[in-house]
């Protein structure tokens, strides 16, 4: 029986767009991102680094922590904020 991929859903959409938004800033390729993160011990290639940002891969704790390493921000500046979490707290919920 073949397994579903688990969908990625808002907070990856949104680390995805924080990714290649930062690394864009940063003046960096995906190639450069990905030989910095390997730098830092985390093994990346271009391509996983690619289907990241184009929201095809899901990414593990230790690949935003080395990302995030790499692009020189903390961790959170990949995740937060999340949208919908950000419209339920203005409603009071």
């Amino acid at each position: 029986m073949a397994t579903r991929p688990v969908e990625i859903g808002p907070a990856g959409l949104h680390t995805a767009r924080a990714i290649e938004h930062l690394r864009f800033v940063r003046g960096l390729t995906q190639h450069q991102l990905a030989a910095r993160c390997t730098a830092l011990g985390r093994p990346m290639t271009n391509t996983a680094l690619r289907r990241t940002e184009r929201v095809r891969r899901r990414s593990g704790v230790d690949d935003l922590a080395v990302i995030a390493a790499a692009l020189g921000v903390p961790p959170t500046n990949l995740l937060l904020p999340l949208p919908s979490v950000s419209r339920d707290y203005r409603r009071g919920c």
